[in-house]
């Protein structure tokens, strides 16, 4: 119930966490979140701004925000026994994991792509070929590098057919908005240079020629990094590939261009009054989500099977989930955040969108960072031996019944169908437990993500004109600047408890499952185009499940397993214990497989860059045909 203006919440009084019980009996209250703060666009949205950066006015509406949202009872005035917790790294444990490879010391990133290859199942070799039964696909890494090999098409051929996309996809009839900038003179000297590599029998990988969007949050020459905003690319100047664009590069992966953010990371639904609002490939009247929404409708709409995003709180997976692709966030530390924008330190860090689990495996296996190999602070690489998932035995899987049942109805019901799969084929068990203070864990990440984000900021922020700054990123700067260091330290001190909850509820189970939303894709409305928009009802049920993945560190991966009644993609998640990749890879793989390849369905907005048609134009040369499909038609 909404508090009145004059009126006062006792601050909760916590009791020491080693006191609360996790089983599936417990006592615990969950808190589904009760936003207290209406939709905000257009008009409205400039007011807002302009109220809460007016001096004496602002704070106080911003203390009732905080107050009637119960910030001010979870977090701020809160009594909290634990000491803080800054930062979510793990040591490693030795807890042995099913079927895995583990790779060799010393290999570059082109071997361990291979690595990742010898994992695959035979039925990952798919071939080109026409199978009317087989419902639709899509083209994943290795369907590029064999046809690349057969001379069925070449790295130059597809690079102009993602060029025409992008053109296409980026006009007024679409206006998707998956990219900010796309320099097709460097995207076609990459594939000139793969194609010669292919006629000359050397390919550098299985990734040689693949085409891989990346998000504007990652350094990736040539381009400047822009974080989403009109200001942050000119500021700060792109030096040097970041890590993880390095390794692909060494790949001889086609880095396709700058995916489309939400400005700063700062939102949840994609939607950028500067670059354009990313629109869902499934239905382009929705949103993609945020704030990895360009990489995930990129690769749903086929444009790559591979895009690097980045995941502060849950902006990898919360996209994926819409698009209907698979989102990955390994453990914090697993990949380098060199040459990723620093808005979040302690929460943040890059991630992988694909087409398919065994996908994510390659640009997984390519992209870690294994320069650091030391007990103390990382173990080797264990890639999941795909060809063996099905012998996993005596999986548990946490459900948390209360959270995992506080989403919409139609995502309940696929991602308990999805569960009752994987029990069926395969005998894995749910282990009913408690995962408590969710709310509570949900506020104090987005202190710990705000404060973070202002500070990492503030040099920039103080030089630049307020104009140049979206008004629904104005209104989030003005709240993450109300944060004070006690209520800093106290979202510190709720991270300890958590840490200490999840390691327990692990000493029982291999993952924990959750739906990846609580939402499927809602309406992209006219009115925040220009302005970009607040929807806090929305934004923290997209948000409801993915929070632990980065305030905690832990590795997370959600997979799509089927679709709502309005034909919108349901995603489910699995996050694991500390350096547990591979169990959660195979964790998806199962479900991926026991869901059923054969139904899924073709996004109304899908480029099909392999198997085009073909006509000669006026001057006797290839004409590429792209064709708009919709899967209704």
């Amino acid at each position: 119930m909404a508090m009145g203006l004059f009126s006062s919440s006792a601050p909760k009084v916590y009791k020491p966490a080693q006191e609360v019980d996790l089983g599936p009996e417990s006592d615990e209250h969950y808190i589904s979140p009760n936003v207290k703060a209406p939709r905000v666009a257009g008009l409205l949205v400039k007011i807002l701004a302009w109220v809460l950066e007016t001096p004496v006015v602002g704070p106080i509406v911003l203390s009732v925000l905080k107050r009637d949202n119960l910030v001010n009872k979870l977090v701020s005035d809160a009594e909290i026994p634990e000491p803080p917790l800054f930062t979510a790294t793990h040591i490693w444990q030795d807890i042995p994991e099913q079927n895995v490879c583990l790779t060799k010391p010393g290999l570059s990133p082109a071997e361990c792509v291979q690595e990742a290859v010898g994992c695959f199942p035979a039925h990952s070799e798919s071939t080109l070929a026409d199978d009317p039964s087989s419902g639709f696909r899509r083209w994943t890494i290795q369907d590029f590098s064999k046809a690349y090999s057969s001379g069925q098409t070449t790295p130059v051929m597809v690079a102009r057919r993602f060029l025409a996309a992008v053109k296409e996809c980026s006009g007024p009839d679409l206006d998707m908005a998956m990219f900010i900038s796309c320099d097709a003179e460097d995207v076609m000297r990459q594939a000139e240079e793969s194609t010669l590599r292919y006629q000359q029998g050397a390919p550098l990988s299985a990734m040689d020629g693949v085409l891989v969007a990346v998000k504007d949050e990652i350094d990736c020459l040539p381009y400047p990094t822009t974080g989403g905003t009109r200001w942050l690319g000119a500021a700060r100047p792109c030096a040097a590939d970041a890590a993880c664009v390095a390794r692909l590069r060494a790949c001889g992966a086609v880095l396709a261009g700058k995916a489309n953010m939400h400005e700063l990371g700062a939102g949840t639904s994609g939607v950028n009054p500067h670059h354009g609002s990313t629109r869902n490939p499934y239905d382009a009247g929705r949103v993609s989500g945020g704030s990895s929404g360009g990489s995930a409708a990129a690769v749903c709409a086929g444009l790559c099977p591979v895009a690097l995003g980045a995941d502060g709180g849950g902006s990898v997976r919360m996209p994926a989930a819409l698009c209907g692709v698979v989102g990955f966030k390994p453990t914090a530390g697993r990949l380098s955040n060199s040459g990723l924008l620093p808005l979040n330190w302690t929460v943040g860090m890059p991630g992988i969108l694909a087409a398919t689990v065994e996908d994510a495996l390659v640009v997984y296996a390519a992209i870690a960072d294994q320069s650091r190999p030391s007990p103390l602070q990382q173990p080797e690489l264990n890639l999941p031996l795909l060809t063996c998932t099905r012998s996993m035995a005596n999986i548990r899987l946490a459900k948390y019944a209360k959270w995992f049942d506080d989403c919409s109805e139609d995502i309940r019901t696929c991602c308990n169908k999805a569960l009752q799969m994987l029990q069926t084929q395969y005998a894995w068990k749910t282990v009913d437990v408690t995962v408590p203070e969710i709310e509570e864990m949900r506020l104090a990440h987005y202190v710990t993500m705000g404060s973070e984000c202002t500070a990492s900021l503030a040099n920039y922020l103080d030089k630049i004109d307020k104009s140049e700054i979206g008004w629904d990123v104005r209104i989030a700067l003005s709240a993450y600047r109300s944060f004070s260091s006690r209520e800093y330290l106290n979202a510190q001190r709720l991270r300890s408890r958590q840490m200490y909850f999840h390691e327990k509820i692990f000493e029982t189970a291999d993952a924990i499952v959750t739906p990846m939303t609580g939402v499927t894709a809602y309406p992209l409305q006219d009115d925040a185009l220009r302005t970009g928009e607040l929807d806090y009802i929305n934004g923290a049920a997209l948000v409801r499940y993915s929070i632990a993945g980065n305030f905690l560190g832990l590795p997370a991966i959600t997979v799509p397993v089927g679709y709502d009644r309005e034909g919108l993609p349901v995603g489910l998640q699995f996050v694991g214990r500390p350096w547990s990749e591979a169990t959660l890879l195979h964790l998806a793989y199962a479900a991926q497989e026991a869901c059923g390849r054969r139904e899924h369905r073709k996004p109304k907005v899908y480029f099909d860059l392999l198997k085009k048609e073909h006509q000669l134009d006026g001057d006797g040369g290839e004409k590429i045909q792209l064709k708009l499909v919709d899967c209704d038609a």
